[in-house]
């Protein structure tokens, strides 16, 4: 491989043996290259036709390896409680571990998990992260130096007895300070933890300000089939129908995670909202919450895209891990070995998640005036071999869903700077911040320990 220093200024080539710029039939392109100015993409093709177009340019040869967009997680939480919190179904492990981990939370806390979370997620080749979590301007912080894409979604509880999550209006002060920093990296939604942590007037206040602020809305949504007969309870319909009661469909980006337990009704409402949804599978069976009918949403035309959930229950944000246990899950639950292709769950990670959160005309394709969102994986190792880049067994694409893992990316590119190179990050100090969350996460289970010994019920379940 070889590289060198760029300014912001001077062209840059990508090359690598195989290009997949996940544009529309997913073509494979050998020997290819990308073109790339400051934070946009110029041009796509072979390894000559680009350096024809741009003699002069910086050179990035990641030799027998596949450059691709960069992957989008379409719901994560910053954390670090990771095998901290096992063997209960969700509403158990939300009363019992989560909700009285958020009472005792501090901001430090939430930025040193931000930074750790984010460092994970690129070296692991995710440039962009859906994120919900707390008190964060110090994500902001770790973003806008760490360099990665950001979609950050406050945890908003605004009902009686959920006071100890982020406000709306912590959530608007953070739209103010932060929506559209970083050169556009830094986005900020509206977030709700749950239509049930939140009055009909805070609902109504939400979708107000997503028109005001021109920004997306996200929440979790039918994660477990408890969730049906509480909806029919409260509402008197299924839980997407009370949200479009609510009037959290109405936003111009509503983004749902997990979608687990649907009716064909719901699914049909979705496609005509045009709703996005995060699948994330790992999380749906650690949680024993169920599985995702995805095939039916994609058929419905429904923007699906791929989710890691929290470190806590995962345990990990790697992406490519995840496209796999998705593409496994979906042929176990159809009972059907071709569900859920590898082609297609490359697009959820890519173009399909970019589309779930509306910014398919910023990311997930390698097209020209495009971000420069890019990685590449390396195709030297024992996952992917053999490497059968053309012909009637061309793999290239199977390998990467059912072999490569987040430790094969060796560069990760986020608006056209190179952030990651050979599994280290250029603009962070990962031993510090697993230090840093090492600590921080011994003192939080400590304050933990000392509210739950004094409310042995647990924080309050919202079923």
């Amino acid at each position: 491989m070889q590289t060198q220093a760029t300014t912001a200024s001077e062209q840059q080539v990508l090359t690598a043996d195989i290009l997949l710029p996940m544009t529309a039939d997913n073509p494979v392109i050998q020997q290819g290259a990308v073109l790339v100015q400051g934070q946009k993409i110029i041009a796509t093709g072979t390894r000559e036709e680009i350096m024809a177009m741009a003699p002069e340019a910086v050179w990035h040869d990641y030799g027998r390896a596949v450059l691709m967009p960069g992957l989008i997680n379409t719901h994560s939480h910053s954390g670090f409680l990771r095998g901290t919190a096992e063997d209960l179904p969700v509403w158990e492990w939300l009363r019992l571990y989560i909700d009285p981990m958020h009472r005792v939370l501090t901001a430090e806390d939430a930025e040193i998990a931000s930074w750790l979370c984010y460092a994970e997620s690129l070296l692991s080749g995710t440039t962009t992260s859906v994120d919900m979590w707390r008190h964060m301007a110090g994500s902001a912080r770790a973003a806008e130096t760490l360099g990665n894409r950001v979609v950050m979604v406050p945890y908003v509880g605004e009902a009686e007895g959920y006071d100890y999550f982020d406000t709306l209006d912590d959530n608007e002060a953070l739209i103010q300070q932060w929506h559209g920093k970083a050169d556009g990296r830094i986005n900020v939604w509206v977030g709700l933890e749950h239509m049930y942590y939140a009055t009909p007037q805070a609902c109504r206040r939400a979708v107000a300000l997503c028109t005001r602020y021109n920004t997306g809305l996200h929440t979790h949504s039918n994660e477990a089939e408890a969730e049906i007969g509480e909806a029919m309870k409260r509402f008197g319909c299924s839980p997407i129908r009370a949200l479009e009661r609510l009037g959290l469909l109405e936003p111009a980006r509503v983004l749902l995670a997990h979608c687990v337990w649907l009716d064909e009704d719901e699914i049909a409402l979705l496609a005509e909202k045009n709703i996005g949804v995060a699948h994330n599978p790992s999380s749906n069976m650690k949680l024993a919450s169920g599985s995702a009918p995805i095939e039916q949403l994609i058929a419905a035309g429904v923007a699906v895209g791929i989710g890691t959930d929290g470190e806590k229950e995962n345990n990990n944000l790697d992406m490519l891990e995840e496209i796999k246990i998705a593409s496994l899950l979906a042929k176990l639950r159809c009972m059907d070995a071709a569900a859920y292709g590898a082609w297609n769950v490359l697009r959820s990670a890519t173009i399909e998640g970019a589309r779930a959160i509306g910014m398919d005309d910023q990311i997930g394709s390698l097209q020209p005036g495009k971000q420069a969102d890019i990685i590449a994986v390396r195709a030297d190792t024992p996952r992917m071999t053999p490497f059968l880049t053309e012909g009637p067994f061309m793999n290239v694409h199977h390998n990467l869903v059912h072999g490569a893992l987040g430790g094969d990316v060796c560069m990760t590119m986020v608006a056209g700077r190179i952030v990651m190179q050979n599994q280290q990050l250029l603009n962070g100090d990962l031993p510090r911040y697993m230090n840093e969350a090492e600590h921080a996460c011994r003192a939080l289970l400590e304050r933990r320990a000392a509210w739950l010994a004094e409310h042995e019920e647990g924080a309050l379940s919202p079923l």
